[in-house]
């Protein structure tokens, strides 16, 4: 079994950017790298110190990613947030963002989390639709909720334990 930037390469797509920058055919700042997940930073950066956490093995959706391979990006990400604090970066504050689907604004199609610090008046924003309430009814909601379990009842997703309204 190939290890180190062999096995990245063995894991790519063709044409994806990150598998690229991954497999080392595209420059990029590393953060950190293991078997499973690595970091670098992001071109685009919404602020100094924005950080990309993908998969070292492609995986388009989150759908299509081991639930494994997501938790170790999600604890890696909560180490980076912690040093982006401790660091001499502006930090105000820590988001993290992932974006599944073209309709959610994903653009390059590598499951990414986003890691970024934030700081008031940094001009990075979330547009709210006109029809948003901050309270929604509670029938809309035990209806939402309803339907996601029903969902997950009927796919190999399943809740840690079932929740009855």
């Amino acid at each position: 079994m190939a290890t180190g930037i062999e096995a990245f390469a063995e894991a790519s797509r063709p044409g994806c950017i990150f598998c690229e920058i991954l497999a080392g055919r595209s420059e990029g700042s590393f953060v950190y790298r293991d078997d499973n997940v690595a970091a670098f930073m992001t071109l685009g950066a919404v602020n100094r110190g924005h950080v990309l956490v993908v998969p070292t093995r492609h995986a388009t959706y989150l759908s299509d990613l081991d639930p494994e391979v997501g938790a170790e990006m999600f604890r890696f990400a909560m180490r980076a947030a912690e040093a982006i604090r401790a660091s001499t970066l502006r930090c105000e504050g820590i988001n993290l963002f992932l974006a599944d689907g073209r309709a959610a604004l994903q653009s390059v199609f590598h499951t990414h989390l986003h890691v970024f610090p934030r700081f008031r008046g940094d001009g990075f924003g979330l547009v709210m639709p006109p029809d948003f309430r901050y309270r929604r009814p509670r029938d809309e909601l035990d209806e939402a909720a309803a339907e996601i379990r029903r969902a997950l009842d009927a796919t190999s997703v399943s809740p840690s334990r079932s929740i009855e309204p």
